[in-house]
């Protein structure tokens, strides 16, 4: 039997990228995730370059194990990333608005390292406790207390 393989198009390489975000935001890496997953650290190294395309079954896997809905992966995602250029490509009756999860702002501070930095910094506060007195301190110092 003759298997036709299929090339990763732009969306794989978008939720490997949401993967690797999701990972590096909780402080995981490609083997820790991969053993949570029972597949090799070098699945998991494919999946987020987009290397191999990743099932539904194991991006629900994969978001279980980070803790994560799904639909974090596919948060961002715009019409051009699934290859449609403009609205005559889009699927009949389909809206271009309807396929955007969420808007992507211009300087997404989710992308930045000093945000990873400091969400993992502040999942390793203690107890809820400090994390809520930091939220309060930051609420005050940018005047919304």
């Amino acid at each position: 039997m003759n298997k036709k393989t299929v090339a990763p198009n732009m969306v794989d390489a978008y939720i490997g990228q949401r993967i690797r975000l999701r990972r590096n935001i909780m402080a995981i890496t490609q083997k820790d995730l991969a053993v949570k997953c029972g597949i090799t650290f070098q699945q998991i190294q494919k999946y987020e370059t987009s290397g191999n395309r990743i099932s539904a079954s194991r991006l629900f896997q994969i978001s279980t194990a980070l803790e994560t809905p799904v639909a974090f992966f596919f948060a961002g995602l715009m019409p051009h990333h699934a290859g449609f250029d403009d609205a005559k490509d889009l699927p009949a009756g389909t809206s271009s608005k309807r396929l955007r999860v969420s808007e992507p702002s211009e300087n997404d501070p989710m992308a930045s390292n000093e945000t990873l930095k400091l969400i993992n910094l502040y999942w390793k506060l203690p107890d809820d406790d400090t994390r809520e007195k930091i939220l309060s301190l930051l609420e005050t110092m940018c005047g919304n207390k």
